[in-house]
Order: structure tokens, then C-alpha cells, then sequence
């Protein structure tokens, strides 16, 4: 009678230990397919933001003369402006005179030297920016001006 016994109790454990598989075989199942449906409902939730349309306000291309010790030396030079947004674009078009005056009065104080080195580009373009500190008129709207991009750039 003990060999029926020992063979039941092997089998009831071995039944056990089968139904214990099943058990944590379909717990990992509906774990992992809850935690992959909700990925991929957030793919499908976020949609591709489009970066915003730049604005750019056009100075048309002029020539100045340059300060240097070598005789007459020029700078022709084209830029644009990258401005935040259209209402600080109209105010810049309707005083483009005031701005292109105040660029060639700081562009004509420089000398081809310095102009030449990638060093004079960058400080350039962060004293054009500084330009717009001072107001063009009273009242003036505040400017939003990220960046100066050079189209033309020739020193002769």
C-alpha cells in the first residue's frame, strides 16, 4: 500500500507543479501584453510636432568702405534677420532706412582685418544684434531678433 501512496503524492505534486507553470506562464502573458498595448497606444497617441515656420526679414545686399592703412578696402554684404514673430518683422520693414543706416554706420567703422577672421564674423553678428538695444523710434514694440545670417560676404 505505500507504493500507491508514493505514487499518488508524486503525482499530485507533479500536478502542482504543472499548474503552477500554467499559472505564472499566463500571469507573465497579460503582464507583458498590458505594459506592450499601453506603448504602443502612446506611439499612436503622439503626433509629429512640425517645427515652427522661421521668419526672416531680408536686408538687400550694400557695399561700405572700411577703415584700413592699405588704401580704400570695401565689404559687400548681404543678411537676414531670423525674427520670433510677424509683428516685430512689419516694424523692422517699415524702419528698414533706420536699420540699413545704423548697419552701414557699424560696419564702416571696422577694418578688413578684423573682418576676415571667423573671430570678427561672430563678433559682428553680435553687435548688429546689440543694434536693436537702442529703440528705432519711441514707442517701439520689443524685438524679437534670434540671429543674423550673412547671404554676402565679400572684403575687398
Amino acid at each position: 500500500m505505500s507504493a500507491p501512496r508514493k505514487s499518488r503524492t508524486l503525482m499530485l505534486v507533479g500536478l502542482l507543479i504543472v499548474l503552477l507553470a500554467v499559472a505564472s506562464s499566463v500571469a507573465v502573458y497579460f503582464y507583458l501584453d498590458a505594459r506592450g498595448g499601453s506603448e504602443a497606444t502612446d506611439v499612436v497617441e503622439d503626433e509629429p510636432v512640425e517645427p515652427p515656420v522661421p521668419i526672416f526679414v531680408t536686408i538687400q545686399p550694400f557695399t561700405v568702405n572700411l577703415q584700413s592703412d592699405y588704401g580704400d578696402r570695401l565689404l559687400y554684404v548681404g543678411l537676414s534677420l531670423r525674427v520670433d514673430d510677424q509683428r516685430t518683422r512689419d516694424f523692422l520693414e517699415q524702419h528698414m532706412p533706420e536699420v540699413r543706416s545704423r548697419l552701414l554706420m557699424l560696419l564702416s567703422g571696422k577694418s578688413a582685418e578684423e573682418l576676415i577672421k571667423p573671430e570678427g564674423k561672430t563678433r559682428i553678428k553680435q553687435q548688429i544684434l546689440g543694434l536693436f538695444d537702442e529703440p528705432l523710434t519711441t514707442p517701439q514694440p520689443q524685438l524679437s531678433i534670434d540671429d543674423v545670417l550673412f547671404s554676402d560676404f565679400i572684403v575687398q
